[in-house]
């Protein structure tokens, strides 16, 4: 779950974010990649055309495996996940820290040597993460957080004593969420575009399927919540003083190739916190029940249909 870092060359990113073949042949666009091959600063992009990489071929089998369902139960998860590392982070001994309420200080009462801004980007990215995870409960049809698949997460120990410990763990989270949401961007415009050419519906088992629009609007949705996550990340680098704290030019998807499925999944890099042998457990059901103490209100909701 470390950073990935973003190569130099324009043709790696091109191959990784620009050149996918069976996106471009599904949506009608193919014809454009084989009409002109771009060139940035004298470095050739990857057309449309061309013969697709073997990483680029396990890719998209990864993420064919990856249901709709699936991915908002990937994301319920790490919303879950997320909410019980922000929550404990305000009631833990790192919020000490001077970089945040400072010494004798807490969440809701900053010491005069602490940063409220600090604690309060902290409080706002919990309400967010809850927010978040109601919107992947209601597209589920869970009725109740106690019916969340994951209940317990598990930190190494020390990770809420010390802000190095805190935010390194934040950088590494978020990078991860970020790259999961990248992911699910791409899976869900890949099944809509399959929609829209055989003019039907994305069906799967057990369910009556999901119209283009539907997928459209996930994939949507799925943006937005990368921003915020993206939003996460940089200020996490605020809190530790990691300059400059907008630190790339494009978010990354931190070497996942889908969400569900596979090696390289979101849920392959989450399992550590869902296992025991990681660290201390720390309670979901806690979180939610306490967690409007230390929140702060955020307002907005996700985009219209």
């Amino acid at each position: 779950m470390k950073m990935q870092e973003l190569s130099s060359s324009v043709e790696s990113i091109a191959q990784e974010r620009l050149a996918r073949r069976k996106f471009l042949t599904q949506a009608g666009m193919l014809g454009l990649g084989a009409a002109a091959s771009l060139t940035l600063g004298g470095t050739r992009v990857a057309r449309a055309d061309e013969k697709e990489s073997s990483a680029e071929a396990a890719e998209e089998a990864a993420q064919a495996k990856d249901t709709v369902k699936e991915i908002f139960t990937a994301a319920l998860i790490a919303e879950d996940l997320a909410s019980t590392f922000y929550y404990n982070g305000l009631i833990g001994a790192v919020i000490q820290d001077p970089n945040l309420a400072g010494p004798g200080g807490s969440a809701n009462n900053v010491s005069s040597s602490g940063n409220a801004g600090n604690v309060n980007y902290i409080q706002a990215a919990l309400t967010q993460e809850l927010h978040h995870a109601a919107l992947f409960r209601s597209l589920l049809g869970i009725a109740e957080a106690s019916q969340d698949p994951v209940q317990t997460f598990y930190f190494p120990a020390g990770t809420f004593d010390t802000l190095s410990a805190f935010t390194g763990l934040l950088d590494a989270l978020e990078n991860a969420f970020i790259g999961a949401y990248l992911n699910a961007i791409q899976e869900f415009a890949s099944k809509s575009a399959a929609m829209k050419s055989r003019d039907g519906r994305w069906r799967e088992p057990g369910d009556s399927g999901y119209s283009a629009e539907q997928l459209d609007y996930f994939a949507k949705v799925s943006a937005t919540i990368m921003g915020v996550e993206s939003e996460h990340r940089v200020l996490g680098r605020v809190i530790s003083n990691s300059n400059p704290a907008n630190n790339i030019n494009y978010e990354g998807t931190d070497g996942l190739n889908a969400v569900y499925n596979g090696s390289k999944s979101a849920v392959a890099a989450l399992t550590p916190f869902l296992t025991s042998s990681t660290g201390p457990g720390y309670s979901f059901e806690a979180t939610l029940l306490n967690q409007a103490t230390v929140s702060l209100p955020i307002s907005g909701g996700p985009p219209s249909f």
